[in-house]
């Protein structure tokens, strides 16, 4: 598979963000009702967020499509690219915001993250079925990439997750979600440089792709790989991490 273009169709983004969030809530499920004092309090792997905190930021994160209203006519929406460049200086504001919304679920977490889940399935099924443009609390963008964007989010912060918890066997997110995110996170370097790559391991590119894991030439080619054997994986560490 090609790192040829970041789109997803409405409908397939759409499919796989609720299958997504219901895989990750099952396990979130599980780990709370295990222990949840220690949960809660405990470090995540993303460093600055405790658990809790990281999935206070899941819940925001889904909240930005609950909010998505249709833009107003001609307006040019940013390319998914775009949309998560802007964000790159704001990473304080975000930590911030996440904070104040963890302290204000802290009673019952999960049970305010489905509240704001639910919100987003039924905004983005009132915003469809075509795609449009919208426009969301940062920036207008085509309602499939929005959706795209969002299940991007539930990936990356599902592995961020599970790499905080791991005593549990099960990985909080879904194959195909895991798939279409890696491709989608690899058609923002192949738009940006022009390369033909395809995907070698999905898992460990989206951790390379948002600075989860340090990046080198052999674990990109461990991730990657050229389409024409007589290419090479280019060295990406200029554009990464992407989010």
């Amino acid at each position: 598979m090609t790192g040829r273009s970041t789109r997803a169709d409405l409908a397939t983004a759409s499919t796989l963000l609720e299958r997504q969030w219901r895989t990750l809530r099952a396990w979130l499920g599980r780990v709370f009702a295990d222990d949840p004092g220690h949960v809660v309090d405990a470090p995540s792997a993303l460093p600055g967020y405790t658990v809790v905190e990281l999935v206070a930021h899941v819940g925001r994160a889904l909240n930005a499509l609950a909010v998505a209203e249709p833009a107003a006519p001609a307006v040019t929406p940013l390319t998914l690219a775009e949309y998560f460049s802007a964000f790159h200086d704001r990473s304080e504001e975000v930590v911030q915001s996440t904070r104040e919304l963890a302290s204000e679920i802290a009673p019952a977490p999960l049970a305010a993250v489905d509240r704001m889940a639910a919100a987003a399935v039924a905004r983005l099924a009132a915003l469809g079925p075509h795609d449009r443009v919208v426009q969301t609390p940062r920036a207008p963008i085509l309602l499939s990439d929005m959706a795209l964007s969002r299940l991007i989010e539930l990936v990356v912060h599902g592995d961020d997750l599970d790499r905080s918890v791991p005593r549990f066997g099960d990985h909080p997110v879904d194959p195909d979600a895991l798939e279409l995110t890696a491709q989608a996170l690899l058609g923002i370097v192949v738009a940006r440089g022009g390369w033909s790559l395809e995907l070698r391991d999905p898992l460990l590119w989206v951790r390379l792709a948002t600075g989860r894991l340090p990046r080198g030439p052999d674990r990109l080619g461990d991730a990657l790989a050229p389409r024409f054997t007589s290419d090479s994986v280019p060295d990406l560490g200029r554009m990464l991490p992407l989010l």
